[in-house]
Formats: structure tokens, sequence, C-alpha cells
């Protein structure tokens, strides 16, 4: 039985629990429901519009390493100067849209080292590709970009590794192919991911855990089937369920 948990406290360690919550109070009450466990938190765009910067601290002081998912992307001087804020909040990964182009995610990498030096701490950056709620058939006809959308999301991550960011946000379902063209360190953050008892609801590419990391990813990003769950402590150690 204690192997069996130190096994799954490992896979934990490697999945992000996207508390996609309006406000704080639900918020602490899923991160202490899962205090412990080894997973990752992710604050996302809704979450931040709540608590802003202030909630990232008491996650912290519980224990959970915070992936701060705000997906950045304005003119490089703006992401670089927001970038130095949200290292001194103490995260430990925060992300930019690759498409905001090689020079913004450059200047999104140098200004986490530079800030992050004098902090003594430092978070990794990451690139968002495609988004995996997009399908195929999105992609082309109200994006209008002409090559496929695998093409697409390994083209930005080889941009992303040039310009020197830590790794990528993809579909699982393209990790296999960025791991082929990038080094073994960089990172590939896969969201959308749907155990085998769970719903695909609003996601599109999606993978179950175990084939995700099958397949290269790093880190899985994993949301309603653990925190709509009546036990969130259980949902996440049945993700690993075939």
């Amino acid at each position: 039985m204690e192997d069996k948990r130190l096994d799954l406290t490992k896979n934990n360690q490697r999945v992000m629990v996207a508390l996609d919550v309006p406000g704080r109070e639900k918020a602490v009450a899923l991160a202490k429901a899962l205090q412990g466990s080894g997973c990752w938190l992710k604050v996302g765009l809704e979450l931040y519009s709540y608590t802003g910067p202030a909630l990232i601290q008491e996650l912290k002081a519980m224990g959970f390493p915070i992936f701060l998912d705000l997906k950045l992307h304005d003119i490089p001087t703006t992401v670089e100067r927001a970038i130095q804020g949200f290292v001194q909040c103490g995260v430990d990964m925060i992300n930019v849209h690759c498409s905001g182009g090689y020079d913004m995610m450059a200047r999104a990498a140098q200004a986490v080292r530079e800030e992050g030096s004098k902090l003594d701490q430092l978070p990794k950056v990451i690139g968002v590709t495609v988004l995996t709620s997009m399908s195929e058939q999105q992609f082309r006809e109200e994006m209008g970009v002409q090559r496929n959308l695998r093409d697409h999301v390994v083209a930005l991550a080889n941009c992303a590794l040039k310009a020197g960011l830590d790794g990528v946000v993809a579909s699982a379902l393209e990790a296999s192919v960025i791991r082929q063209t990038t080094n073994p360190e960089f990172l590939i953050v896969t969201p959308g991911i749907r155990p085998a008892w769970s719903e695909a609801q609003d996601q599109s590419r999606v993978l179950s855990p175990v084939e995700a990391l099958a397949a290269g990813s790093s880190y899985l990003v994993v949301g309603r089937p653990i925190t709509r769950a009546q036990d969130p402590r259980q949902a996440l150690d049945r993700l690993w369920e075939r």
C-alpha cells in the first residue's frame, strides 16, 4: 500500500490541477482537499480576475507549486514588464502566447531570468501554441492558416525553443512530434486531459493521462474531472486508471 501511494505521488507531481473557479473560497477548499498529494495548482484568468496575486502567496504557503496561466500576448515591452511583476509573486511557471512572435517570447524569457536571479527563484516560462479547444476544421476555416494544425504547432514550438522559452503548452496529439524536434529538457505542458471515465466537454484534441505521458508530455493540466468531483483527491488518484 505504501509503495502504491509513493507511485501515485510521483505521478501526481506531473499533474497541474486547474482551479478554474470564481473566487478564493472555492479555490482554497479545492487546495485543502488536494494538499499533500504532490500535484501543482494552475491559476488561470478566471480565478486571477477575482483574487489577483494575493491568492498565489496563500497557495504557495500550502506547499503547492503554482502555474500562472494568463497566456500573455501583447507588444514585447508590455509582456516584459508584466512578467517582471509576476516573477515577484513567486510563481513557478508562467506562459505567453507563441503567436506573439519571436521577439516577445525572447523578451519574456530574458525578463524571467533577470528578475528571477535577483530574487533567487527562477520560474519556467512556456509558450501557448494552439488552444486544445480548437479543432483542425476550426483552425483552417476560422483562423485562415494554410498549413495544417500539427505543422503549425511544431513550428511555434521550435520558435519558442529558439527564443529561449523552457517549453510550450500543446495538445498530447502533437507532443510526440514536438519531442522529436526539440531537446529532452524542453517542457510540454498538455491541457485537455480526460481520463477514460470522464467526458471530453469543450475540449477537442484530447488523450488520457497515461496516453499523454507516453506521447511525451511533461505535465498534464486537468480541471473539471478533478475539481467537479465529489472527492477531488480520489479523482486525482484515479487519473491513472486505464
